[in-house]
């Protein structure tokens, strides 16, 4: 069942949406994928499914509900809202472009941006996805994600394990012309009260001005602009 809390219900509740997240099933085998007995499976579907946290389609398979991405996404606003407070700040104590990412469908996105308003600069707009393999952010994502996405992005071959050991020992990533030749950058992630990583911050911008160790220059004040964000969630 992985981590256990000592409350029953509780966990076989979280059981029992992971199960389904990974894919729709029947109350068979949802009974079959999570080891839940049958009778306990079938009452907490049916009282999950009535406070919207999973559904039913006509077929009698159990999908996530909608209540999860309503409160998915009331806590990305409250999360853009505080990003949009914070990154002006950021950018101009840097003079460098700033940006919000985190995963969406094996991909990292651009949720939110903070461009210098003149010179040369690494703008990334906001709605733009990108490979999770590649890049200061990426490490920092794929670094606190979930063991399913992290296997997969070490299958590339582009990020290593020992990367993202050093990102959590270090609690910043950086990247030298990875994602795009002449593109320095430096990341950290973005926490909840609970300490649960929502996304990455970062400073990017060219080599030739951040220089070739960016996480020397911005990591400290990544890192303070990231707790300000966590204080406003």
């Amino acid at each position: 069942m992985g981590k256990s809390s000592g409350i029953g219900v509780l966990d076989k509740t979280m059981l029992i949406l992971t199960t389904v997240a990974e894919e729709p099933c029947s109350l068979n085998e949802l009974c079959e994928r999570s080891g839940i007995p049958r009778a306990t499976a079938h009452r907490l579907a049916v009282g999950m499914e009535l406070h919207r946290l999973l559904s039913r389609d006509t077929s009698g398979l159990w999908h996530p509900g909608p209540a999860l991405a309503e409160l998915a996404a009331k806590s990305t606003d409250t999360l853009l809202e505080a990003a949009h407070l914070i990154l002006p700040r950021l950018r101009d104590i840097t003079g460098e472009s700033v940006q919000l990412y985190r995963i969406e469908n094996g991909q990292r996105v651009c949720i939110a941006t903070s461009e210098p308003p003149t010179g040369l600069r690494d703008s990334v707009p906001v709605g733009a996805h990108l490979p999770l393999y590649v890049g200061a952010s990426s490490k920092v994502l794929v670094a606190w994600a979930e063991m399913s996405i992290q296997r997969s992005i070490l299958a590339e071959g582009e990020i290593t394990e020992t990367q993202l050991r050093d990102t959590r020992r270090r609690g910043w990533a950086q990247s030298i012309g990875e994602r795009e030749p002449g593109v320095a950058s430096v990341s950290v992630p973005v926490r909840d009260a609970r300490g649960t990583v929502l996304a990455a911050i970062a400073v990017s911008g060219p080599i030739d001005r951040i220089a070739k160790r960016p996480a020397n220059m911005w990591a400290a004040d990544l890192k303070t602009a990231s707790s300000v964000i966590t204080k406003h969630l």
